[in-house]
């Protein structure tokens, strides 16, 4: 693989960012954490968070921000950020959220992670940032507290009819 080079998002990228990310969902809490999540709760989820529609709607968001990263020809991890949807009660308009950070498992390993963290929270700027993350996911929640992220409360994200008990951390 070659390097991969961050950008911005585009228009055309919507398919491939979708497929991208069904398939780095899949990986990260059905390989990876191994949350059992029937077929068919998975399914419409992945269908309804991740449809072609949506994703172009991300992108042409313009309270937000879509980064890609893209090696030989491919999507290989994104970012995307905007304003908070978390549901905490000290939250402000005009406050931040992380809404999303994923790296495919075959370009893993190579410090996209961070320098999408990093630029998204360049990004984001000097305004509070919120980001939730499954509670189970230690690694990323060390990865946060290290760029000053604090947990201040705690939600359910609904995939199906299972309910996965997160973290919201905010930095600010």
């Amino acid at each position: 693989m070659t390097a991969p080079t961050i950008r911005l998002a585009r228009r055309e990228d919507a398919a491939a960012l979708a497929r991208l990310a069904e398939e780095t969902f899949r990986e990260t809490f059905v390989g990876g954490f191994i949350l059992n999540y029937p077929e068919d709760d998975l399914a419409a989820f992945l269908q309804a968070s991740y449809a072609v529609e949506r994703v172009a709607g991300w992108i042409a968001d313009p309270s937000g921000q879509v980064l890609v990263a893209e090696a030989d020809g491919a999507l290989v991890a994104y970012a995307q950020v905007g304003d908070n949807g978390l549901p905490c009660p000290d939250a402000r308009p005009g406050d931040g959220e992380l809404k999303r950070i994923y790296v495919s498992k075959a370009a893993q390993g190579a410090g996209l992670g961070r320098a999408l963290l990093e630029r998204s929270l360049a990004w984001l700027g000097e305004r509070v940032i919120y980001i939730g993350v499954w509670s189970g996911n230690e690694k990323a929640q060390r990865l946060y507290r290290h760029y000053g992220f604090e947990q201040v409360g705690a939600y359910q994200f609904r995939v199906g009819a299972t309910l996965d008990d997160e973290v919201i951390l905010r930095r600010g």
